[in-house]
């Protein structure tokens, strides 16, 4: 099956704002860009941060709290549709001062130093979310399965 394909329309490039809640910022920027498929990448600090570990016996996220300055050496996700908001979905790496890594589905809690983002909005069809039963997560439903 032939995998559906898109093309680059709008790319936002800045930094976020000191003291923000990164998710919160991500939320606030596809919805109010109205960007509905796209990707997101970035690097920064955090003053704080936590991440998300998704128990698959359970179904359930387990939060790591990271009370602790951080570097973003890595975050990567996407935007789709959720209950008919753009919703971002992205995971972070982070690393402390000894070089020692964490990672993890991006969860509030994530206090911004400093971050730069890149927001690239996608066209050639909206992709939604839904409910899916063998995972318990909403997964992307209208995606080839490869």
């Amino acid at each position: 099956m032939a995998l559906p394909t898109y093309q680059p329309k709008r790319v936002f490039i800045g930094r976020l704002k000191h003291g923000a809640d990164l998710l919160q910022e991500l939320t606030r920027i596809v919805n109010e860009e109205n960007i509905r498929t796209g990707s997101i990448s970035g690097i920064g600090g955090l003053i704080r941060g936590a991440v998300a570990f998704y128990n698959q016996q359970t179904k359930q996220y387990e939060r790591i709290e990271l009370n602790e300055s951080l570097e973003i050496t890595s975050l990567a996700g996407n935007v789709s549709i959720f209950k008919q908001r753009s919703f971002p979905h992205a995971h972070i790496t982070l690393s402390d001062k000894q070089g020692r890594a964490f990672g993890g589905h991006l969860t509030q809690g994530c206090e911004i130093w400093a971050c730069e983002v890149v927001i690239q909005e996608l066209e050639g069809g909206t992709l939604t979310r839904e409910f899916d039963e063998t995972t318990g997560l909403p997964l992307w439903k209208d995606s080839s399965i490869l």
